[in-house]
C-alpha cells in the first residue's frame, strides 16, 4: 500500500473524495429497463430476468422449495444464520421508535403515533458470493418494526440465502435482480407486489434504479462501494492489514485506508498487507487503486481526516477517541472489535451509508420501516390560547385564509354556536 503524508492535501482529497459509481450510460440503460417494466409488467420483467439473471423456471420460489434448499445447508451454517438472526433481531427491537403524547399547554396535545409500513422489498445481491447476511440485515429489522409483508428478491438465491429467508420471516422470495427487480418492486407487476420501500445493497445498476424510482417509492439510500477507515496509533500491524484486506475483497472499487500518527506503524502495516495480499481478486485491485496509509502529525489530525471522510466503517484503536467521532456510518472500538464481525453477527446493521453520506445519516435500522404520524388535539379553550400566535403568523405570511380559519371558530364560540368539545368521544374536563 502507498504511504501518503497528511501534508499532501491534493493526494488526501483525491483519496477520500466520494467514489462516483453512476455514469450517464448506466443511467440511460437503467431508465430504459425501468420504464419497460413499468409499462409492460411481467412481459418485460421475465424477458430481462431470462437475459440478465439466467432465469430458467418459476420467478417465485415456493415455501416448499425454500425449506428443501435450507435442509441442504450444512448444519454449522444454519446455526450461524440462527445466531446472527437472533442478535440482529435483539438490536432491531430496540431501534423501533416509541409513540408518545405531550401536553403543549392546557387544551393542546400532540401525539406521535408509530405505524409500520405495509410492505417492503429487500434486495439481496447475487454476484460473486451468496450473501445471506444481507437478507438478514434488511428483512429482520422490517419484521421487528411490524411490517406485515416482507418481499425479497435475489437473482440467484443460493440455499444459504433461502435458509436466511426462512429464518428472517420473509413472506415471498423472487428470483430477480438488477434494475428490473427494483422496477418490479417499485411499480408492481402481475407477479410481484408493489412495495412501500426498497432497501438493500446492489451493483451500479441497482443503485441507479433506486435513485430513479425514489420519487415514486421509498428507498434506504444511494449506496456506493464499501469503505473502511482505520485510525490507530499502535496495535498489531497484521491485524490492521487483515481488516483492510477483508473489506477490500468486497469490490474492486472498495476503499481501505489507515490513518496513523506513527510512521513506524504505517510501514509495518504496508509490509503486512504485502505479505497477506491474495495473488489475485478484487482485494488486490481495490488496494492498488483505492487503498492507502496516511501519516499525520497527531491522533487529533487523524480523527479530523476521519470526520472529513465520513466513512461507512470507522475503526478506532482507543475508546478515548470516541469523543472526537462526528461522522461515521458505524464505529468499531478497540483491537478486538473486528469490523468483519459487524458484517455478520454482532447484531448491528451492515447496510450503511457510503460516499460521505454518513455526514447526514446512520445505517439501516428498524426505524426506517415505520411512519411517524403526528396527531393534534385541541379543545376550544386550547385553540383560544394559541389563536393570537396563529393569526399573527398567518397574516405576517400574507395568508388571510389561514387567519380566517381560526377567527371563524372564535366567532362561532362567542355566539354560542360552536360544537361541544368531543375530542375523545366525551366532553373534556373543564379547562382542558
Amino acid at each position: 500500500m502507498r504511504i501518503i503524508d497528511a501534508a499532501d492535501r491534493d493526494a488526501i482529497r483525491e483519496l477520500l473524495s466520494p467514489a462516483r459509481v453512476r455514469d450517464a450510460e448506466t443511467d440511460r440503460r437503467v431508465a430504459d429497463i425501468v420504464n419497460d417494466v413499468r409499462e409492460k409488467g411481467d412481459e418485460a420483467l421475465l424477458r430481462y430476468a431470462r437475459t440478465y439473471d439466467g432465469l430458467d423456471g418459476d420467478i417465485e420460489i415456493s415455501r416448499k422449495e425454500m425449506t428443501a434448499a435450507a435442509r441442504a445447508v450444512p448444519a454449522p451454517v444454519r446455526a450461524a444464520i440462527r445466531t446472527a438472526a437472533s442478535n440482529i433481531r435483539a438490536v432491531a427491537r430496540r431501534q423501533v421508535p416509541r409513540g408518545w403524547t405531550t401536553r403543549v399547554g392546557r387544551g393542546v396535545t400532540v401525539e406521535q403515533r408509530i405505524v409500520p409500513l405495509d410492505r417492503v422489498g429487500c434486495y439481496v445481491p447475487g454476484g460473486r458470493y451468496p450473501l445471506p447476511s444481507s437478507l438478514l440485515m434488511t428483512a429482520i429489522p422490517a419484521a421487528a418494526a411490524g411490517v406485515a409483508e416482507v418481499v425479497a428478491v435475489c437473482p440467484r438465491p443460493e440455499p444459504a440465502v433461502m435458509a436466511a429467508a426462512l429464518e428472517a420471516g420473509v413472506s415471498r422470495l423472487f428470483r430477480l435482480g438488477g434494475a428490473q427487480a427494483i422496477a418490479a418492486l417499485a411499480y408492481g407487476t402481475a407477479s410481484v407486489p408493489r412495495v412501500d420501500k426498497i432497501v438493500g445493497p446492489g451493483n451500479r445498476f441497482v443503485a441507479s434504479a433506486k435513485a430513479l424510482i425514489a420519487g415514486d417509492c421509498g428507498i434506504d439510500f444511494f449506496a456506493g462501494p464499501t469503505e473502511i477507515l482505520v485510525v490507530a496509533a499502535r496495535g498489531p500491524a497484521d491485524w490492521i492489514a487483515a481488516d483492510l484486506i477483508a473489506q477490500a475483497e468486497h469490490d474492486p472499487d472498495a476503499r481501505a485506508v489507515l490513518v496513523t500518527p506513527s510512521r513506524t506503524l504505517a510501514t509495518r502495516v504496508a509490509e503486512a498487507v504485502a505479505g497477506q495480499m491474495p495473488a489475485s481478486g478484487p482485494a488486490r485491485e481495490s488496494l492498488a487503486r483505492h487503498g492507502a496509509i496516511v501519516v499525520t502529525t497527531s491522533i487529533r489530525e487523524a480523527m479530523a481526516i476521519a470526520n472529513m471522510a465520513a466513512p461507512e466503517h470507522l475503526v478506532v484503536d482507543d475508546e478515548r477517541l470516541m469523543k472526537l467521532v462526528r461522522n461515521a456510518g458505524s464505529v468499531f472500538v478497540g483491537p478486538w472489535s473486528a469490523q468483519v464481525a459487524g458484517d455478520y453477527a454482532i447484531g448491528s446493521n451492515h447496510v450503511l451509508p457510503t460516499g460521505g453520506a454518513a455526514r447526514v445519516r446512520g445505517g439501516l435500522s428498524a426505524a426506517d420501516f415505520v411512519r411517524q404520524i403526528t396527531v393534534q388535539r385541541l379543545t376550544s379553550k386550547g385553540l383560544r390560547r394559541i389563536a393570537p400566535s396563529v393569526i399573527e403568523l398567518a397574516r405576517a405570511e400574507g395568508l388571510e385564509g389561514h387567519a380566517r380559519s381560526i377567527e371563524i371558530r372564535l366567532a362561532a364560540r362567542g355566539a354560542g354556536a360552536a360544537p361541544r368539545d368531543d375530542v375523545r368521544g366525551k366532553r373534556t374536563r373543564r379547562g382542558e
